[in-house]
């Protein structure tokens, strides 16, 4: 078997913590843990013709990323993130260098080989990138799992941005507070969870909806019908920049490489946990991710 390739579209940046700077962007991010999860990790951005340009692009292949990152004229892109209990709020700049990703051969080459595409809102707040991102998913081979995390930050995203992302992908992840939006949003006030998870899979086609409820649990279900459910593990929190990143490019390594639902989703948490002890969204990996779950007789 082939390794598998997984890709990122997005925003890569650094994530302005209280310890100090980190690299980032959520969708670098899932890239990173899909690679450490025994994929290929590919990320395509855009970071400006600076000094924070130059020691991204540096992380990102140090942690063993393959980048395909232009470089541009506007600032490289930093986030203020204030931690409060471990929880982040991030405060994101507007005009950065991956809001100017520009469409080209060489990332529709790229987009053509991956076994999976991960993007998000974020990336496609400003119109270039936006055009360049819907432009590349039309270039993606049949039968390639088109993730979205939808990620919500701020006022970056509308109802047809959502609808029109969602119409693009087979995997549609949420958290129970984008849900609540989402119900309003979409007109489905009243619905538990795994019904709204169902009514997103009808309405547009999805194979997998991931919900994640932070602290409490998650849920997966497939358009097949299969349903897996599992207790967030309780561990000593450092932070949670990335966590749910983490799981999202877990899982999909893990359904790209052969696992069933139930054991990808096991790993996705187990992931989640360690990340959620460690600093930073791309933590090194022990010789053994702990069992968490099985801490918790899961």
């Amino acid at each position: 078997m082939t390794t598998p390739i997984v890709l990122s579209l997005g925003e890569l940046l650094w994530d302005m913590l209280p310890s100090g700077k980190r690299a980032g962007g959520a969708p670098v991010n899932f890239a990173y843990h899909a690679m450490k999860n025994g994929t290929e990790g590919w990320a395509i951005s855009a970071v400006g013709e600076d000094e924070l340009g130059d020691e991204l692009i540096a992380k990102a292949n140090e942690a063993g990323i393959n980048t395909v990152i232009q470089r541009n004229a506007w600032p490289t892109s930093t986030v203020e993130v204030a931690l409060k209990n471990g929880i982040p709020e991030y405060t994101i700049v507007k005009g950065v260098a991956w809001d100017h990703i520009l469409y080209t051969r060489q990332l529709i080459d790229v987009v053509s080989k991956a076994d999976a595409v991960c993007f998000g809102t974020l990336a496609l707040r400003s119109p270039e990138s936006h055009a360049t991102i819907t432009e590349l998913l039309k270039h993606t081979k049949p039968g390639a799992m088109k993730f979205f995390d939808i990620n919500l930050r701020g006022d970056h995203y509308s109802k047809d941005l959502i609808e029109e992302l969602l119409k693009a992908a087979t995997v549609f992840k949420i958290n129970d507070e984008e849900l609540l939006l989402l119900r309003d949003m979409f007109d489905i006030r009243g619905t538990s969870g795994e019904d709204a998870s169902r009514w997103f899979i009808e309405e547009f086609g999805l194979d997998y909806v991931i919900l994640t409820a932070g602290s409490a649990y998650s849920t997966i279900i497939s358009r097949k019908g299969e349903v897996s459910t599992l207790d967030t593990p309780h561990v000593e929190v450092n932070d949670t920049v990335g966590a749910g990143d983490s799981f999202s490019g877990t899982f999909t390594a893990r359904i790209l490489l052969g696992d069933t639902l139930a054991e990808a989703h096991r790993k996705a948490v187990n992931t989640a946990a360690y990340v959620c002890t460690q600093a930073g969204a791309w933590p090194q990996y022990p010789a053994e991710m702990p069992d968490y779950l099985a801490e918790i007789g899961k």
